[in-house]
């Protein structure tokens, strides 16, 4: 008989928890993904780059949303039994509530186990492939790189401005600056150069260029002019300053444990309070769903008699969030020192015990077995 009503409340549970959790997934990574788009329209990157970029930020937003979409269904699972008046025909069936407070601890112990799986493996791996996509990528859509009435310093080391666009596709005086050696081979310092007008070919690879000259400042800052009336600059290959440096939350977690334990070669030595931080959020944050299951399972003693009890879903909502809201702050200052640490990780391993015994305590004359 247990057994039965464990797996219709599981039920019950996961099917409120995946709607919650995929509907906020969804409206979290379209508003992302349009945001992204500045990848496509400001640094030129291709759409397949933007795509597959977008798509690999996911398991980031699912991490950060399974705390909330746990804290929301379950109050969701505890509402929807009571309103059909289920939890009463277990009550009076003689089913002891602290049996479900024991199944609302395992289920918090298995989403508990999956975040962290996400936040530990998942989630920076799938970042750093993101980061590799976006530093590897070239420049794809060239036409970004024109845009009228602007200086554009899309790719590092040059600078383009177009004044005006013909209705044809045509530039009109166009002024390039480029002082990485990218477009114009000068062995030293840089290069300018001004073209009445210019298109690009249809491959969006060239840029044909007419009645301009070229600027090169030499090895003794003497500067040379050559004109022309037409001429090509090959536009393939060039790649944006998009940032492309491994982040640390992009950073394997083995990485950062060998970094703090000062057993491997790291970049960021002099970071070890941001190490610190990232392997605390990592870990500690996913610790705080118990603590936030227990709390909600003060909503099993409520009685529809008692006065303010249609006011405890938000009390106890509100509750689960502000603790929710608490782990996310607390963290930034977590890894500022070892009593900091301390503190962090005391709140979500002691205060679950001690938050049980207070339900038993409440639940102890309640249909005992």
């Amino acid at each position: 008989m247990k057994k039965r009503i464990y797996t219709y409340f599981f039920n019950e549970f996961i099917h409120y928890f995946v709607i919650v959790l995929f509907a906020l997934v969804a409206v979290i990574w379209t508003i992302q993904a349009v945001n992204f788009l500045d990848l496509v329209t400001d640094d030129g990157h291709a759409f397949r780059t933007y795509i597959w970029y977008s798509i690999l930020t996911i398991p980031k937003i699912f991490t950060k949303l399974i705390p909330f979409a746990f804290l929301s269904s379950l109050i969701l699972t505890i509402l929807k039994l009571e309103k059909d008046n289920e939890l009463i025909i277990l009550w009076t069936s003689g089913l002891n509530k602290i049996h479900i407070v024991n199944l609302i601890f395992r289920i918090s112990l298995i989403i508990m186990f999956l975040q962290l799986v996400l936040s530990l493996f998942v989630n920076p791996y799938t970042l750093n492939i993101s980061r590799n996509v976006i530093k590897n990528s070239e420049l794809q859509f060239i036409p970004s790189l024109l845009k009228v009435k602007q200086f554009n310093d899309t790719v590092e080391g040059l600078t383009v401005f177009v004044e005006e666009k013909d209705i044809d596709g045509t530039y009109k005086n166009i002024f390039i600056r480029d002082d990485g050696k990218i477009l114009t081979q000068v062995s030293t310092g840089s290069s300018t150069i001004f073209a009445k007008s210019g298109y690009i070919l249809s491959n969006e690879k060239k840029l044909i260029l007419f009645d301009g000259n070229i600027q090169k400042t030499e090895k003794n800052n003497e500067v040379s002019v050559v004109a022309f009336k037409k001429t090509t600059l090959n536009l393939s290959g060039l790649t944006t300053k998009s940032i492309s440096e491994i982040k640390i939350q992009e950073t394997s977690t083995i990485n950062i444990i060998n970094c703090l334990l000062k057993n491997d070669n790291c970049s960021h030595r002099d970071e070890d309070k941001n190490f610190k931080i990232e392997i605390n959020k990592r870990l500690g944050i996913p610790t705080f769903i118990p603590l936030i299951g227990m709390i909600i399972c003060f909503l099993l003693s409520g009685r529809k008699e008692k006065k303010f009890s249609d006011f405890q879903k938000y009390i106890y909502f509100s509750i689960g969030f502000i603790i929710l809201i608490f782990s996310e702050i607390a963290v930034r200052y977590s890894g500022t020192s070892f009593n900091n640490t301390l503190v962090y990780y005391f709140i979500p391993f002691v205060l679950p015990p001690l938050v049980y015994l207070f339900l038993i305590k409440t639940f102890k004359y309640e249909n005992l077995n």
